[in-house]
């Protein structure tokens, strides 16, 4: 009898433990499977012999930029360490790296394969690895980027600008600056702000990480590439540089004052359009109210003095065909070939709607329904800086396998001519302009780019304040941008830079522009001055009454 009760409470016991063991396996298997397995730290997925040893990625000089060193605590083995002190908005361009199942952006995911040692593997090198329990080594990436450049952009970007008697800039830690040679397409410089940190991401610090991705500044955001904007009055670049190489405008084309409806109109009230495009420029919105005494003016003054109401008459007198075609000749509205994607620049309603003729005259001076990235931008900057033919962008100079052989080595590639040098000359022209005698330096928009007419390299700029739609009902700051190439007569480098919502044009960016051009001229690419400006250029030209 007493046996079998043993039995019998034996048996219950196995039971009870059975039961307790199977509910422990589906708590796990089941219940939490799914954390388990996306939990960061997770190293089932890795072989610590087959882990690789990732790539390093440096800048163009060698400067080492990222690298992966042995740790016990990290996911795989390995952690990755980026050495951005100095220059700490290259973050989101380089991106980050944790582990092959969990999350990368930037070069590091971009070129994964190769940092990773996946390209130009065979299997048989394969099997002697795993042979020999010696894990994959990664290729190294240099990138175009030059971190002096890089440096400097962080420096001038983060130098508090007081803002000039009577203009209105505001505060702004948001935006983007980008420095290329526009003669090879090479990006040598990207700012993206506000960044983070990726050695806390690297290192599986997930609570930061949810920071950054709920953080509403979006710092993990490459701006320069990802983020579109209204381009204001940078944007009457596209459509001078396209009247005047389809032959529909030119330079010395007169603009009156008379109100007579046969003559193309400097001030407005201007009527563009018909029916449902109907849209009334003007008067308000000019920009040559009340200093302009003499009319008519011409094209290249109103570019100089940077006037809407002429411009809207340039590019509804062209009309949408011509416009859109140069458009696209410079990648708007399609991909542009880069290193890493790049949001599309849209200037068209979408939904296969045609661009109505009011919106194509808002368009032609920056504020319609077009957005620009900030690399859209440069790409138009390049185009005109190098006589009329546009370079491919490159971020990546060469990519080196384990043995120091060079495995990818980018060269310069034409991406064709969509303007002539004619043009691309006139429109410089008309940029130096713009800085001796307009919106850089004189008139009502005068502290719109301070400095810009002091930089002993004669730079040469189109400023641009994009006006923001109302924020639940509140008005909030324009952004600010300046289209920039120095030396003028000889382009060497263009800037495109811009800050959010930061107000008046050129004011937010202007200083840090012309402080950047002089440092690397002067320090880093050595190049002789130019010619000082002629005193006498803004009377005997007539751009300055």
């Amino acid at each position: 009898m007493n046996i079998s009760n043993n039995i019998r409470k034996l048996a219950q016991l196995f039971v009870v433990f059975f039961i307790a063991l199977s509910t422990v396996l589906v708590y796990w298997q089941v219940v939490v499977a799914q954390q388990v397995t996306s939990n960061i730290h997770n190293n089932r997925h890795c072989l610590s012999d087959s882990a690789p040893v990732r790539g390093r990625i440096f800048d163009r000089n060698g400067v080492l930029l990222a690298e992966s060193k042995p740790s016990n605590v990290a996911v795989c083995g390995y952690q990755r360490y980026y050495y951005l002190k100095n220059y700490p908005s290259l973050a989101s361009l380089i991106g980050y790296y944790i582990s092959p199942l969990y999350g990368s952006s930037g070069i590091e995911h971009q070129y994964d394969d190769y940092l990773s040692g996946r390209v130009g593997v065979t299997g048989l090198n394969n099997y002697i690895n795993q042979t020999l329990h010696r894990p994959p080594v990664g290729d190294d990436i240099y990138l175009t980027i030059d971190v002096r450049m890089q440096a400097l952009l962080e420096k001038y970007f983060d130098q508090a600008v007081p803002p000039p008697d009577g203009v209105n800039i505001f505060p702004s830690n948001r935006g983007s600056a980008i420095i290329a040679n526009p003669h090879t397409g090479e990006i040598l410089a990207m700012l993206s702000r506000p960044t983070f940190d990726p050695n806390r991401v690297a290192s599986g610090d997930l609570q930061y990480f949810s920071s950054l991705e709920k953080d509403p500044e979006q710092p993990l955001l490459e701006r320069p590439i990802q983020s579109t904007y209204i381009p204001g009055s940078t944007y009457k670049t596209m459509t001078l540089l396209a009247g005047l190489d389809s032959g529909s405008a030119h330079l010395t084309d007169p603009f009156y004052n008379d109100h007579d409806p046969t003559h193309l109109q400097a001030i407005g009230p201007v009527t563009v359009g018909s029916g449902e495009e109907t849209e009334v420029f003007g008067p308000t919105g000019n920009n040559l109210e009340p200093y302009t005494v003499h009319f008519p003016v011409n094209l290249r003054y109103g570019y100089t003095h940077s006037d809407n109401i002429i411009f809207a008459q340039v590019g509804a007198k062209m009309g949408a065909s011509k416009w859109l075609d140069y458009n696209n000749r410079f990648y708007v509205g399609r991909q542009i070939p880069f290193d890493l994607p790049v949001k599309v620049s849209t200037v068209t309603p979408g939904n296969g709607q045609s661009l109505k003729v009011n919106q194509l005259a808002e368009n032609s001076f920056g504020q319609g329904i077009d957005l620009i990235t900030p690399m859209q931008m440069t790409m138009i900057d390049n185009g005109i800086a190098n006589n009329g033919q546009l370079m491919r962008p490159t971020l990546v100079q060469k990519i080196v396998d384990p043995d120091g052989a060079t495995v990818f080595s980018a060269s310069p590639q034409p991406l064709g001519s969509p303007i002539s040098d004619n043009t691309a000359s006139q429109v410089r022209d008309a940029m130096y302009g713009v800085v001796q005698c307009g919106s850089g330096r004189f008139g009502p928009t005068a502290a719109l780019a301070p400095e810009l007419d002091t930089s002993p390299w004669a730079i040469i700029a189109k400023t641009g304040t994009g006006q923001v739609p109302l924020v639940n009902g509140k008005t909030i700051g324009a952004e600010a941008w300046l289209l920039t190439q120095a030396p003028y007569q000889n382009p060497q480098l263009t800037i495109v830079a811009m800050r959010e919502n930061a107000g008046e044009g050129g004011s937010a960016v202007g200083p840090m522009v012309t402080h950047t051009y002089n440092d690397i001229f002067s320090k880093i690419m050595k190049i002789p001055t130019s010619p000082p400006a002629d005193p006498n250029y803004c009377a005997t030209t007539g751009l300055l009454q």
